[in-house]
């Protein structure tokens, strides 16, 4: 399968949106090279934007977590996450009482933020649960798989209340074996079908992510969506996602989607990159 030059796509474009993981870190660390890329968006003027389904902790704190293993360059201002799509949602429709959620204390920067009540689902019981307004899925770590995926599927049952998924991701890659663990968007998929009722999903694929990176963008510069690129290692979320929103793309096989089985799987889902590329990174 060709690959295209990395360094020969980015220059035909003013603006860059890169997903996270798999793109710019694993559980590794920072995928090797990358900081060579961003020295070179920074002399070329070219603006960038770390666009994700990250919602386990506030941009901020995801910021700092670039800063800890060399990226200095990325500031919380340049990171979009779905978590802010769902803040914005509960600002708007949710008025009182409790939002419930799954996730770590760190992740629920987004609701707490929204001057909410907000407790883990593990503190639901049954003196409060009539009081829960919202049930909020952040992150896939932070809470007791067995017990609190049992207590959030029967508030659910119980109550009739908008769930909110803050992270569409299924799965992401693990360490360099090739090995994916499961995320917050898989463990929403399983209880959305056991209890029968569809869920708010904020976050690539969907097209409401990609207009709300970018408005923001447009908010300081003028800019036409011809002029982003949208990088990506996953064809289900950042591909299709940016394709539906019509933006370029580029699939990168150092995350999901691996050299091995990545012209299989173009062809088996018809999802189709603009261009495909080793990494993110300038040779």
């Amino acid at each position: 399968m060709r690959t295209d030059n990395f360094k020969s796509v980015i220059d035909k474009y003013k603006i860059i949106f890169f997903d996270a993981f798999g793109v710019l870190k694993n559980y590794d660390g920072i995928v090797p090279g990358v900081q060579k890329t961003f020295a070179y968006l920074q002399e070329q003027g070219q603006e960038y934007y770390i666009v994700t389904n990250d919602a386990s902790r506030s941009p901020m704190a995801l910021a700092e977590s670039f800063h800890r293993i060399g990226l200095d360059v990325i500031s919380h201002d340049r990171i979009i996450s779905s978590g802010m799509l769902a803040k914005e949602y509960l600002d708007l429709k949710v008025n009182e009482g409790i939002v419930a959620y799954l996730g770590t204390l760190n992740s629920a920067h987004y609701i707490d933020s929204s001057g909410l009540h907000t407790l883990p689902v593990s503190a639901i019981n049954t003196t409060n649960i009539d009081q829960v307004n919202a049930l909020v899925l952040l992150d896939d770590e932070g809470f007791n798989w067995f017990d609190d995926i049992n207590k959030a599927v029967n508030i659910l049952r119980k109550r009739t209340i908008p769930a909110i998924v803050a992270n569409t991701d299924n799965t992401y890659p693990l360490t360099g074996n090739n090995e994916v663990s499961i995320a917050i968007g898989g463990i929403a998929s399983m209880i959305e079908s056991i209890v029968g009722k569809r869920f708010i999903r904020f976050g690539k694929p969907d097209s409401q992510m990609f207009m709300f990176a970018y408005d923001l963008v447009r908010e300081k510069r003028t800019v036409s969506k011809k002029e982003i690129l949208m990088i990506g290692d996953t064809l289900h979320t950042d591909i299709i996602g940016g394709n539906k929103f019509g933006l370029d793309t580029m699939l990168v096989l150092s995350g999901n989607t691996l050299p091995d089985d990545a012209e299989m799987r173009i062809k088996s889902t018809g999802i189709v990159p603009t261009y495909i590329c080793n990494t993110a990174v300038i040779d």
